[in-house]
Order: C-alpha cells, then sequence, then structure tokens
C-alpha cells in the first residue's frame, strides 16, 4: 500500500497566499517551546469508570443506570429475579413488568420485533402484536402504540441503552418512529463503561452493524434552552431492568 505524501500547495493566487500565511505563522512561532507530549492515559475496559470501581457488584451498576435514566426523564421498572435469565421464571417476572408498564400506558397496539421471546408478552392478552413481516412503513409504525425490545447492552456510567439489530431488537427504524419505546436490560448486559461497552460490543462482532446508542428519550434544547422531548425518536423511554 502506498503512503499519501505531503499535502501539495495549489498553484496560482491560492497557492501563493497559502505559502505566504505559513511562512508567517512560522517565522512568529519560531522562539516558542515545542509543545509538551500528549498524555494519552485513556480509560481502558476493566477499569472502571468514574462512579464505579473496578470490583464494584453488578447491584451497584444496575443503581448507577437506574439513576443516570431517571436523570434523562427515561421510565425505570424492576423486575427482580434470581433465576438465570433464560429461565421461565425470569421471564415471568419480565411479563408482569411489561404488562404493568403497558397497562399504565394504556398501550393496545404494540410493534414486536423478530426474535423477541414470547414469554415477554404472556400476560398482556388484551394487547395486539404487530410484526414487522413484510416491514412496516413509516406512517404504519407512527399509528401503533409503541415497540418492546430487548437490547445489545447497556452503560451505567452514561445511562445508555445500546441497540444492535440482534434478536429480538428489529431495524432501526422500530425504534425511532413509534412515540413509546419499552426496553428490557438484564443485568448481565450491564457494563460499567464506554471502554466495556466496545469491547464486549467488538466480541460479539456487533460493531459490524448498524449501532444505535439511546441515552434517555429523543430530546432537543436548540431552541432558546428549552428542553422539548420527541424530536428525533421516542417521546418516552421505558427500561425494565431485568434480574
Amino acid at each position: 500500500m502506498s503512503q499519501a505524501g505531503p499535502p501539495t500547495t495549489p498553484s496560482g493566487p491560492a497557492g501563493d497566499a497559502r505559502t505566504e500565511i505559513l511562512s508567517r505563522a512560522r517565522a512568529a512561532l519560531a522562539d516558542r517551546p515545542d509543545p509538551p507530549p500528549v498524555t494519552r492515559d485513556y480509560r481502558t475496559a476493566g477499569t472502571g469508570s468514574p462512579g464505579l470501581t473496578t470490583d464494584a457488584p453488578q447491584e451497584a451498576l444496575l443503581d448507577l443506570l437506574a439513576s443516570r435514566l431517571v436523570d434523562y426523564h427515561a421510565l425505570v421498572r424492576r423486575a427482580t429475579s434470581t433465576a438465570s435469565p433464560a429461565s421461565p421464571l425470569a421471564d415471568a417476572a419480565i411479563a408482569t413488568a411489561v404488562a404493568t408498564a403497558l397497562a399504565k400506558r394504556g398501550a393496545r397496539r404494540l410493534i414486536r420485533p423478530p426474535g423477541l421471546p414470547p414469554a415477554w408478552l404472556a400476560s398482556t392478552p388484551g394487547t395486539e402484536p404487530v410484526d414487522d413481516d413484510p416491514p412496516l412503513t413509516a406512517a404504519d409504525l407512527d399509528i401503533t402504540d409503541g415497540v418492546l425490545t430487548g437490547c445489545a447492552l447497556a452503560i451505567a456510567e452514561t445511562g445508555t441503552i445500546v441497540l444492535d439489530g440482534g434478536p429480538g431488537q428489529g431495524r432501526r427504524a422500530l425504534t425511532l418512529v413509534p412515540d413509546y419505546h419499552l426496553v428490557v436490560v438484564h443485568a448481565d448486559q450491564v457494563v460499567a463503561g464506554v471502554p466495556d461497552a466496545l469491547a464486549r460490543l467488538d466480541a460479539t462482532g456487533a460493531p459490524t452493524r448498524p449501532l444505535t446508542w439511546i441515552s434517555g428519550p429523543s430530546a432537543t434544547s436548540d431552541i432558546e434552552l428549552h428542553r422539548v422531548e420527541g424530536v428525533h425518536g421516542p417521546r418516552t423511554l421505558e427500561v425494565i431492568l431485568a434480574g
């Protein structure tokens, strides 16, 4: 592979002006000391985060994640279970939390991404699942009451949910168009910081797929610094922390 050479200087008046400006800048800085070396002691995976030590228990990660989500105006529910994530008891706890969330929201027509565990909707007989097959249009997505998904992982320090389009998550439009996003996060999916998240995503091959990083409901404060939610995605994000 050939290496790119130094940038070429445009010919003509523009090139002459560029050369003159750079020459004057070098002359003005000739007596200045060399800049100090850049410190590159970046935080890496397995070294904790500003709010968590490396040996922090899983409950501490869940508590910090919940706190960050609430700060972002997201809703948080706990589906407590001592069973393994794939067990029927764990699914039953999630199903109860999902049913409670949907009842309070008044959601009836809910998008069900491919691969979503059927047991998660077992306690909501009045809910009409809407499958993305054939792919729903933006108008179809907009008139549903919301979407229920899993996630790839969650970051405690930043309160971020990461979707990678895997089973139970679906394509990006499913979580960007509806006004309500209900997402289930298992305790073993929660990592301390961004470096830990990148390492885990890299280990699973997820970086080769489009990723969606969600930190609270969609919002902006661009207009006179007034926070407006639901601008670029769901107006309401509700998270079920399972385990």
